[in-house]
């Protein structure tokens, strides 16, 4: 007999299914906490100035094919568009309503700025005491509290440019956004508690991060160094200052191979994959300390090996070796890495918008939500606001 067709199957519950997050920040940490959420199964509503919308929709080039920024998508994947002027009663009514609804609301005003529209943290407490309200500052809300907060500026005055780059050489900033991106970690860290929290009281709270501080706290060796000893630490360019060798290495043609042997048994390993296993016996690179201390000549005596082929060779041979080692890739050639490994590091999210990099986190009971693209700007306003003016208890209407 012909077999009933089977019922659909239902999608996999999502970590934060029913959960709804109200994104009232701008530019990079809170916005990509909020994405982070969303990846997590969260609802999430982006909610931007008319016109103009977030900073970084202005942010390029480069620009994807419909025009869209790429810094504006990097942090702004699978949320709904809203378009609110807060400067309006009717904008700034639907705005609180919007709080007094969301489960998380999101914002990196300057300290008091959100007063005036009744957004504050006092007020969305006193209308919503389930919320959990996340505020992102440069550097909080004391005696900081009227600095501009941007990841460049904290990169300069926190330290890391003063620890990074060659030694003797000018302070340089990290590749990307590192503080930013930092600080949307620690900011979902701390929502994610606050929701467990509410879980157990039924009482939402608020969740406070800046800048500065997720920079300090990321700095945990360096930092720790200073605190023990009462000096700064300088930069050492690639190298390591507790570890060697743990840096770049010169091979054929002094191209560079990331070479990172943490503990005396993959040094040992190094030099016999060298050909020099007298090495490890040498007492002037026998222990880490010793090493360290002798850095100048260890390197010597290993680059003089690795000269003879390239980084690419010599990472098959050192692998195999189960030495921790690695050419210096361009971003497209580690793209094609993790690609080769399996982790599917790039998903499409629609004809003519650029892709997405895949979420790092990998959940195996509520597995992390599809992206879909960044919403144009108010994109789901109309509806949005339909939902807004209607019964509180009305579900958020299904995505269009």
């Amino acid at each position: 007999m012909p077999q009933p067709p089977r019922p659909p199957a239902s999608p996999p519950a999502r970590a934060l299914d029913g959960i709804l997050v109200a994104d009232f920040s701008r530019v990079l940490a809170g916005p990509l906490a909020a994405a982070t959420l969303a990846d997590l199964g969260a609802e999430v509503i982006k909610v931007e100035r008319p016109g103009t919308g977030d900073d970084t929709r202005a942010w390029g080039p480069p620009f994807g094919p419909d025009g869209t920024a790429a810094y504006f998508d990097a942090a702004n994947r699978s949320k709904r568009g809203l378009a609110l002027d807060l400067g309006d009663p009717a904008d700034a009514a639907a705005a609180r309503e919007l709080a007094r609804r969301a489960d998380v609301l999101i914002e990196n005003f300057r300290p008091g700025a959100l007063t005036r529209f009744g957004l504050d943290h006092t007020a969305t407490r006193a209308a919503n005491p389930r919320l959990v309200h996340c505020t992102i500052t440069g550097f909080g809300s004391g005696a900081g509290a009227s600095l501009p907060g941007y990841d460049f500026v904290v990169q300069a005055v926190g330290g890391l440019m003063s620890i990074t780059g060659e030694p003797g050489g000018p302070a340089l900033k990290a590749g990307v956004a590192l503080v930013d991106v930092l600080t949307a970690k620690d900011a979902t860290t701390g929502i994610l508690a606050a929701l467990r929290h509410r879980d157990r009281t039924g009482r939402g709270q608020l969740v406070e991060v800046n800048l500065l501080s997720s920079l300090l706290g990321s700095l945990v060796n360096q930092a720790s160094g200073h605190l023990a000893t009462g000096r700064d630490p300088g930069p050492m360019g690639n190298r390591h200052p507790s570890i060697a060798p743990y840096e770049t290495l010169a091979c054929r043609d002094g191209r560079p191979l990331a070479v990172a042997a943490g503990n005396d048994r993959q040094f040992r390993a190094l030099a016999t994959a060298l050909g020099a296993p007298e090495l490890a016996d040498d007492p002037r690179f026998a222990r880490n300390q010793d090493r360290v201390q002798n850095r100048t000549d260890l390197i010597k005596a290993l680059e003089e090996r690795l000269a003879s082929d390239t980084p690419e060779n010599w990472t098959s041979r050192l692998l195999a070796a189960s030495v921790p080692c690695g050419p210096v890739n361009t971003l497209s050639q580690a793209l094609q890495l993790a690609g080769r490994l399996g982790l599917g590091p790039v998903t499409p999210v629609g004809e003519g918008r650029i892709p997405q990099v895949t979420s790092p986190l990998r959940l195996s009971d509520t597995p992390v939500t599809p992206p879909t693209a960044p919403p144009r700007l108010d994109e789901h306003g109309t509806a949005l606001r339909t939902w807004l003016s209607g019964p509180a208890d009305h579900p958020l209407p299904p995505e269009m």
